[in-house]
């Protein structure tokens, strides 16, 4: 994935991630203050101890004079409006993401992820902020369980925002992309724990099972290469390879045994990112996918967005039928290639 490594956009900027301790949000924090020079960075987070940790990390980090930790939860509208004071950018990665705590604590998922994606866009717009970017998810697309469920209101809420913002107000958009890998809900970190270990026995849900795979690297620098140029309304979608996890767990523990466990509550077999429906607004260049809202005109995007062409009617983009795989061969080096990449 091609991505431009210098973020000029983001001097003297005032930004803002939730979920700023988490993996893409910690690892957001240090690519900006390693690209750019902002104004003020503020971390937006409830886990005390999560900021500690990462303000350790960040003590010898270039311009990390500019950065405000916030304890707050984005279900808490009036802190986040004080956190949103004077704020350019916004990054939206706060969820509750576990899709088996989710199944489990229902009420907790639908206040986390739907309740606290409508409050980032009130705060946004009543603090005029300019760009707001959500991070999505696959299970957002034909979900069968409530965390893919609540990402699916969410990214309605924000594509939804643009119509309620006046135009010198906020922008809102989304990126979607597959998973993360050797992130905190990735099984490569669980794989890779297990083979130390050739007695212990690796469950895999089932044979067949597929999913997309992306870096953290690739997922931070693809959302802020496109959180320069978006117009608002757009949902951002990285092309990505499919791997079978039946591979990955081959090639990452090879002596290990395999089970294969039987899905668990909500679990898909294959993901989707773009369904047959969404076909008639997205388009396509070398790097991603975009899908745009049916309500604005696409000749505003078409200007913006160069050397993009629309995707066939019907069709779709899932991790089984996807034309880009990395082959079982190549599995360990992808892994261990993504991996150096998350070290900053």
């Amino acid at each position: 994935m091609k991505t431009k490594k210098n973020y000029n956009f983001l001097n003297k900027k005032n930004i803002l991630v939730t979920g700023g301790t988490g993996s893409f949000g910690s690892f957001f924090v240090k690519t900006v203050l390693k690209f750019s020079k902002p104004k003020r960075l503020v971390i937006f987070s409830r886990d005390e101890f999560k900021q500690s940790e990462l303000k350790k990390e960040l003590i010898n980090y270039p311009n990390n004079n500019c950065l405000r930790f916030f304890i707050g939860d984005v279900r808490n509208l009036d802190r986040l409006k004080s956190s949103c004071r004077d704020i350019e950018i916004l990054i939206h990665a706060a969820a509750l993401k576990q899709i088996d705590t989710a199944e489990y604590n229902p009420f907790e998922c639908i206040e986390t992820n739907i309740r606290g994606a409508e409050n980032v866009v009130r705060a946004s717009i009543s603090s005029s902020i300019k760009k707001v970017i959500a991070i999505s998810t696959d299970k957002a697309v034909n979900p069968i369980n409530l965390y893919g469920a609540s990402k699916l209101a969410a990214d309605k809420i924000f594509i939804s925002a643009n119509q309620s913002a006046r135009k010198e107000d906020a922008k809102f958009s989304v990126v979607r992309y597959g998973n993360v890998v050797a992130s905190r809900g990735s099984v490569v970190p669980l794989f890779l724990s297990l083979s130390k270990d050739k007695k212990k026995v690796i469950n895999v849900t089932d044979k067949n099972m597929t999913r997309f795979w992306i870096s953290i690297y690739d997922a931070v620098h693809f959302v802020l290469s496109y959180c320069k140029i978006m117009v608002g309304g757009e949902i951002f979608i990285p092309k990505m390879p499919s791997m079978k996890i039946i591979d990955i767990a081959k090639s990452l523990a090879p002596l290990n045994k395999i089970k294969f466990s039987g899905k668990r509550p909500g679990e898909k077999i294959h993901e989707v990112l773009i369904p047959e429906d969404y076909s008639n607004d997205t388009y396509e260049n070398n790097d991603l996918y975009i899908t745009f809202p049916d309500f604005i005109d696409t000749k505003r995007y078409t200007k913006i967005y160069k050397n993009l062409k629309k995707v066939k009617n019907l069709f779709r983009y899932d991790s089984l039928n996807n034309s880009s795989w990395i082959q079982k061969d190549k599995i360990k080096n992808f892994v261990n290639i993504s991996i150096k990449k998350n070290i900053i």
